[in-house]
């Protein structure tokens, strides 16, 4: 049997032991700020598909693109028959279109945490100079942007097209600012919610099922209701029934102080006093929707 014999180096090497490069890091700090504006921009990048695969961009460009269309469609029509005023309103197209609004939120709002917790990187974010509250500030911020681009887009085109067509400028842009007031309260209360349900389950399924039956479901149960309690003379009762959906909620606030016409049932708009509990409500959610987020984020870093 042969035995392989140790190798021996030739006369004169020598052992040579090589730095490899192992050195700490002597660049810029650039701390919480940067990181949160990172995290900011990168949500709201993913909330429309940008950087991601184009399958990702398909629906909340289609739902864009929806969204838009008609505020087009309207432009072109007064255009065209030299209308005084636009066919609908600034503060009732986002109500008008609020199924487009409530599926967009149920698939982007999952996309924003649902993975994190899926893949369990929320820990790898709080390794970094980075706290719980700077996370849910950013997907807040991200998501309720995203829906705010989305309901805002509209309502430019249709300011636009009204300037063009020489409508009243003054009249036109209050009734433009009242709209994207509206809008912008929507938008904080849709992320708000959307966020809160989505980071429950790290499914994403679960999530849009979710999502869908809080926004979509409980504004026709609401609807309905109201519908029945002007049917059987209880009008008074329409405007507090309206405090249980999230869309009802932010018609009986634009219909109360921005000027807006009440979508329930006889066009009953609630009074200054129940507007103003409309309001409370609205506030109370999106601030208790961020309170149950940083709750939330705080027992997932452990």
């Amino acid at each position: 049997m042969a035995v392989e014999q140790p190798r021996t180096s030739p006369p004169g090497e020598t052992t040579r032991i090589h730095d490899i490069g192992y050195r700490g890091y002597d660049g810029p700090r650039l701390g919480r700020a940067y990181a949160r504006r990172s995290l900011y921009s990168q949500s709201l990048r993913g909330a429309y598909g940008l950087g991601r695969s184009v399958k990702s961009k398909v629906l909340p460009m289609l739902l864009f693109a929806v969204m838009c269309v008609p505020a087009a469609i309207m432009v072109a029509v007064a255009v065209a028959t030299k209308a005084h005023e636009l066919p609908v309103a600034y503060t009732r197209y986002a109500i008008m279109l609020q199924a487009v609004i409530s599926l967009y939120v149920a698939s982007q709002a999952p996309q924003a945490v649902s993975r994190d917790l899926r893949f369990k990187t929320v820990p790898l974010y709080f390794s970094r100079p980075i706290e719980t509250a700077d996370y849910v500030r950013a997907k807040f911020a991200a998501l309720a942007s995203a829906i705010f681009i989305l309901t805002a887009a509209p309502l430019l085109v249709m300011y636009v097209g009204a300037l063009l067509s020489k409508l009243g400028f003054a009249h036109q842009t209050k009734e433009f600012a009242e709209g994207l007031v509206s809008v912008a309260l929507l938008s904080l209360l849709f992320a708000g919610i959307g966020l809160v349900i989505a980071a429950v389950t790290p499914r994403r399924g679960f999530g849009i099922a979710a999502v869908i039956a809080v926004l979509v479901i409980t504004y026709g149960a609401v609807s309905t209701l109201q519908a029945i309690a002007e049917v059987q003379g209880h009008s008074g009762a329409i405007a507090w029934i309206g405090l249980f959906s999230p869309v009802t909620l932010i018609d009986g606030v634009q219909s109360t102080f921005l000027g807006a016409t009440a979508r329930n049932p006889g066009g009953i708009a609630p009074t200054t006093g129940e507007g103003i509990v409309y309001v409370l409500v609205t506030l109370a959610l999106i601030a208790g929707s961020y309170g149950l987020l940083v709750r939330r984020y705080k027992k997932v870093g452990l």
